[in-house]
């Protein structure tokens, strides 16, 4: 007769198949073993995702799976580090049931697969709810090269991958869904928006390449006027934004268009993932192409300044465009 528990049973079924990576055991034992490669410091993440405030109840266990990795991964990009692995800690209702796990499971396998980080190891509780689903990814770099935020110098060329704003005008439709045809939007780009929301795209493509050209970087969790005072911050700079040059969809240009007061979403909402970076001008044009052979897009947006008053985000009319809230806060 097996003694194996019940955790045992869901752990064996559903998520010792992700952990292929040998320090893993085989989730047979209470810790898992990795070394980082020769020359090389390990770069370390935790972040965790909660039901009912980073994802609905009712989206689907793959998509939540590869969201709560993939901002996780998103930071290891932000820094220049290749994956490595990931823990796993679920805290899970008792009306889960073994479909919504496989279902997790899926999700989070293909992206163990695509992204080459396989699951180390974790936890599974119980809780009276909601989810919540907690990742440690860990990764590495060559020694002494982690791109850092404290780098921006005055005169840099401040860049953001991809587009701005498409996640928080996600979440805006995902709970109004008739918002959609106020902004002019079509079945195409309402999907776009709402997709953005539940599945980050993090550019952990163009990890070697930040550190190649990169002063400073950051991903862009919080919302991109936040996220820039945070890299200003440890920078002890400024920065001058030029709202007209920041990267939009065009699902976002056309509720912009519609609706002008969604600037200030699409700036400070946060749950885009790009990578906002910094890097001296000479080297701009050789690390947009660099980027773009990688299939990454840049957009310069602004330069670092020789101040400490904060960032300032600047409009088609020269004049200062102010944001009741600055960035997505928990506190």
């Amino acid at each position: 007769m097996s003694n194996e528990s019940a955790e045992d049973r869901l752990i064996a079924r559903h998520f010792a198949p992700l952990a292929q990576h040998p320090g893993a055991l085989g989730l047979f034992d209470d810790a898992a073993a990795i070394a980082p490669p020769p020359g090389c410091d390990l770069v370390l993440k935790a972040d965790a995702i909660v039901g009912q405030v980073h994802f609905f109840a009712d989206d689907p266990p793959g998509k939540i799976a590869q969201k709560a990795l993939r901002v996780n991964l998103s930071d290891l990009a932000a820094k220049g580090a290749k994956p490595l692995g990931f823990l796993l800690s679920l805290a899970l209702p008792a009306e889960i049931s073994d479909d919504w796990l496989a279902a997790f499971a899926g999700g989070l396998g293909a992206d163990v697969t695509q992204y080459e980080c396989p699951l180390l190891g974790g936890d599974t509780d119980r809780t009276p709810g909601p989810v919540t689903v907690a990742i440690a990814a860990f990764g590495s770099l060559p020694h002494g090269t982690m791109v850092r935020r404290s780098g921006a110098q005055a005169g840099d060329a401040v860049v953001a991958t991809g587009s701005i704003g498409d996640a928080a005008l996600g979440l805006l439709l995902r709970k109004q869904r008739e918002l959609a045809s106020r902004w002019g939007l079509d079945g195409v780009m309402s999907d776009h928006l709402i997709d953005r929301y539940l599945l980050p795209q993090p550019r952990n493509a163009i990890a070697q390449v930040l550190r190649s050209f990169a002063s400073a970087a950051m991903d862009v969790s919080d919302g991109l006027a936040g996220d820039l005072a945070k890299l200003c911050r440890a920078s002890g700079v400024s920065a001058k934004i030029d709202v007209p040059r920041v990267p939009l969809s065009m699902a976002a240009r056309a509720a912009l268009r519609s609706d002008p007061s969604l600037i200030e979403p699409i700036l400070t909402g946060g749950d885009d993932y790009e990578i906002l970076a910094t890097v001296q001008a000479s080297k701009l044009p050789a690390f947009r192409t660099a980027a773009s052979s990688l299939g990454v897009e840049l957009s310069e947006i602004g330069e670092i300044l020789a101040a400490d008053d904060g960032p300032r985000f600047v409009g088609r009319d020269g004049q200062p465009v102010k944001f009741a809230r600055q960035s997505f806060s928990h506190f």
